[in-house]
C-alpha cells in the first residue's frame, strides 16, 4: 500500500506541473489542502510528519474530535472547515477552526463573528458559491455574491477576515476534455475578479479536487482540496461513521 508521504509527494508534483503549465511560477506551501474527512487522527499525524500542515474537514463533530485528539500538535496544524455549516454548530467551529470555506448566508457569518474568541486571530472566511446552479449544492447564487461579500466584509468587530470564494461544482469527467473541466472554475474566477474590481480585498480561490486540480489551477485556484489522492479511497462505512 502506498504511504501517505508518497501520495503527498506525487500530489505536490502534480500541483507544481500544473502551475508551470499555467505559467504561474511556484505554488505556495498553502496551496495544497489535504482533505482528512473520515480519516483517523493517525493519518493526519503521518501527513504532518511528511510536511503537510493544512487539513480540511467536512463534518463538524468528527473534526472536533480529531482536533482534540491532536491537541498537542495544534500550533503546527491549520484546520479548514469545508463542509456545510448549520447555525447551531457555529460556536464550536468559531472556537476551533482557522478557516471556514462554506459560508453562504449572512446569518452564519454573523454568528461566527460574534462567537470567535477575542484571543484568537480573525477567522478566515470563504464564501461558497453555487457556480453551476446544482439544486443539491449549497452556496450563494453568483448574482447574490457581491452583496453577501460586502455584508460579511462590513461586519463589526474584526473577528472575521473575508479571504475569497469556494465552489464544489458537479464533477466533470476527464473524458469531457480540458475545456469542459475548466468551465466551472472559470466561472468562479471571473466572479472573484469582479468582486475584486468592486474593491473587495480577496486573495483566495478554493476550487479543484483530486480529479480536476490541473483544470482549477489553470483557471487561477490558489487552494486545491485534495483527499483521495493523498489518503486513498474512502469507504462508504467510514463516511457514514463520520457524519
Amino acid at each position: 500500500m502506498e504511504s501517505i508521504a508518497s501520495r503527498l509527494q506525487t500530489t505536490r508534483q502534480r500541483i507544481h506541473r500544473a502551475y508551470s503549465a499555467a505559467g504561474r511560477g511556484e505554488p505556495d506551501a498553502e496551496t495544497l489542502l489535504a482533505v482528512s474527512k473520515t480519516q483517523p487522527a493517525t493519518a493526519v499525524r503521518e501527513a504532518l510528519a511528511a510536511g503537510q500542515h493544512a487539513f480540511g474537514e467536512n463534518y463538524v463533530q468528527e473534526a472536533l474530535a480529531k482536533i482534540e485528539a491532536l491537541a498537542e500538535l495544534r500550533p503546527q496544524l491549520v484546520w479548514h472547515l469545508i463542509g456545510p455549516l448549520q447555525s447551531n454548530k457555529t460556536r464550536p467551529v468559531a472556537e476551533a477552526f482557522d478557516w471556514v470555506h462554506s459560508v453562504d448566508r449572512l446569518k452564519i457569518a454573523q454568528r461566527l463573528a460574534e462567537q470567535r474568541p477575542a484571543w484568537l486571530p480573525p477567522l478566515n472566511i470563504c464564501l461558497q458559491v453555487n457556480v453551476d446552479g446544482g439544486s443539491s449544492k449549497s452556496g450563494v447564487a453568483p448574482g447574490e455574491a457581491l452583496a453577501l461579500a460586502r455584508a460579511v466584509a462590513d461586519l463589526p468587530g474584526e473577528r472575521l477576515r473575508l479571504r475569497g470564494l469556494m465552489s464544489i461544482p458537479e464533477p466533470v469527467p476527464a473524458a469531457a476534455g480540458p475545456a469542459a473541466q475548466r468551465a466551472p472554475h472559470r466561472a468562479l474566477r471571473e466572479l472573484y475578479d469582479a468582486l475584486r474590481a468592486h474593491g473587495l480585498a480577496l486573495d483566495t480561490l478554493s476550487m479543484g479536487m483530486s480529479a480536476d486540480l490541473e483544470a482549477a489551477i489553470a483557471e487561477g485556484a490558489t487552494l486545491v482540496r485534495v483527499g483521495t489522492a493523498v489518503f486513498g479511497e474512502r469507504t462508504a462505512r467510514a463516511v457514514q461513521q463520520a457524519r
